[in-house]
Parts: C-alpha cells; structure tokens; sequence
C-alpha cells in the first residue's frame, strides 16, 4: 500500500511541475508529427521511414549484444540522418512547406506582404480576363474543344512559363481560341493569366501525385490538379470529351460551370479575396492599435 501511495506521490509530484507552456509545447509538437505522418502515409516517403525505424531498432540490438563493427556504422549513419532525411524527403518537405504557406494564415495575413494590392487598373484587367475565359470557355463546351487557363495569384508561376511561350498580351476571346485551337503549336500546354494579362502559352504543368483520383481523368485533369497542389493557382479545364467546364484549385476538383457560374467564381477567387485580405489586414491593425492604446 506504501509503494502505491508513493508512487501516485510521485505522478502528482510531476504534475504539478507541468505549466501552460508546457502543455502548448507537447500540443505544437503533436500536431506536428501528426501533420507529417498526414503528410507521408500516402506516398513513398512512407516506406522509407520504415527503412529508417527498421535501422534504430537494429541499432538497439547490435547496442546490446555489443557488435561493435554494427554499432559504429549505424552510429555514423545517424549522425548524418538529418542530412540524408532532407534529401530524400526532399519533395514532401517542400509540399509541406508549400502548404504551410497556403493555408488561410498565411493567405489573409502574411499574403499582403508578399503580394501588391491591386490597383484599379489591374482589377477592371482582371474582371476583362475573366469574362474572356468564361466566354472562351463556353464556347469550348460546345465545340468540346479542351483547355487549360491557369490563373496566377500569390505563387509566381514563372518557371512554369518558361517551359511555354511569353506572350504578355491583352486576352480577347479570338486570341484563346487561336491559341486553344486544334491545329496550333501551343494548343496542348497551358495558358498561363498574370494580373489579367495571357502572361504565358504551351506550358507544361505538373501531373498530380494524388493516387486516388478518378481514373476516367485524362491528362488534362490530372495537370490541373497537380499544378493546384503545388500552387495556389486557380485552373479552369474544359474537357476535349464532354466539353465539361472545372476549376481545379488546392487540389480538389470541382465540375460543371456554366458561363454565369464560372464568372462568378472567378471574381470570387480572385478579386474579392483580394479585398477581403487587405481588409482583415487594415482590420487586424486597427485592432492592434486600440488595444495599446488602451
């Protein structure tokens, strides 16, 4: 009885050294692992981590029954885990870096440091482009034609654009059907917009590493979902089978657009989110400053 009222002394004790910052710094950490085991589960990377588990236990065995020779390189090779960790899970640590960046912290707050607040000029551009491809797209539809727009925000997508055609010219529904046509040179890339602008053609975006999209997808798709997931692009793709209209965007997919619907969305992205950043940021701020002056 003596052991078990010292022992549940002692898990008290311990308890009552834990403070606030301590419990935050366990929470973080949690959140954290988790993130990245979220992160791996469904790709390669996965594997290799049970390679590396399958070493430290290893390394435990040869520790005890002291096999000198086995110790030593697994020693060494752990002193260099970190090194070799960032090469290998090279791709997922900048997918999560890139996601980190995305999130919507990092979008309303942070966002407006990196990304100008758009003049008047640029805004009237960017409702013009939008309309353009609503209407281009529409028009696609009909003729089932395939397309694939990729409206610029906060990630540059410069060395995307460097794989096609700089145009830096004015859209016009003439000008994307050309481009999109299917007898010109630069009708299989991407369409690349920048501030309203046709910034980019022919462009060869990434195909998405997701396993578990839908298998009737076809390249076009799969591009449009792969450039989202790497950006915080916003894809408009009209299918060359069904002349369905999507938005690819973070990732995700969503499916028949109508000409009124697409525009609204468009506007929606990117141009009232926009002004909502700069708002919650002047707002945030503002906030800031009653509170020291009180």
């Amino acid at each position: 009885m003596d052991a078990v009222t010292s022992w549940f002394s002692s898990v008290v004790s311990v308890f009552n050294t834990i403070q606030l910052k301590d419990i935050i710094d366990i929470a973080v950490i949690t959140i954290i692992i988790f993130s990245l085991f979220q992160l791996i589960r469904q790709t390669r990377a996965v594997q290799l981590l049970k390679g590396v588990f399958i070493l430290l236990i290893l390394f435990v065995i040869s520790n005890l029954f002291q096999l000198t020779m086995l110790t030593s390189f697994l020693r060494a090779f752990f002193q260099w885990a970190v090194i070799l960790i960032v090469i290998v899970f090279q791709p997922e640590i900048r997918k999560a870096l890139e996601q980190l960046g995305r999130n919507r912290v990092g979008r309303k707050y942070l966002g407006f440091f990196i990304s100008h607040h758009k003049s008047e000029s640029e805004t009237e551009r960017i409702k013009k482009a939008i309309i353009d491809v609503s209407d281009t797209a529409t028009i696609f539809s009909r003729s089932k034609t395939g397309a694939l727009i990729v409206f610029e925000r906060m990630t540059m997508l410069s060395d995307i654009a460097s794989s096609g055609t700089v145009l830096n010219s004015e859209t016009s529904v003439a000008l994307l059907g050309n481009i999109f046509f299917n007898k010109a040179p630069l009708h299989d890339g991407a369409t690349i917009i920048r501030d309203g602008l046709i910034y980019a053609s022919g462009c060869i975006l990434p195909l998405t590493d997701n396993k578990n999209v839908d298998i009737n997808l076809g390249t076009r798709h799969r591009a449009a979902l792969g450039m989202s997931e790497q950006s915080d692009a916003v894809i408009v793709v009209v299918s060359e089978e069904t002349g369905t209209i999507s938005i690819a965007l973070d990732g995700s997919l969503t499916r028949d657009y109508s000409r009124e619907t697409l525009i609204e969305t468009l506007e929606n992205l990117l141009i009232e989110e926009d002004e909502m950043k700069k708002d919650s940021f002047i707002s945030f701020f503002k906030r800031k400053g009653k509170d020291d002056e009180k």
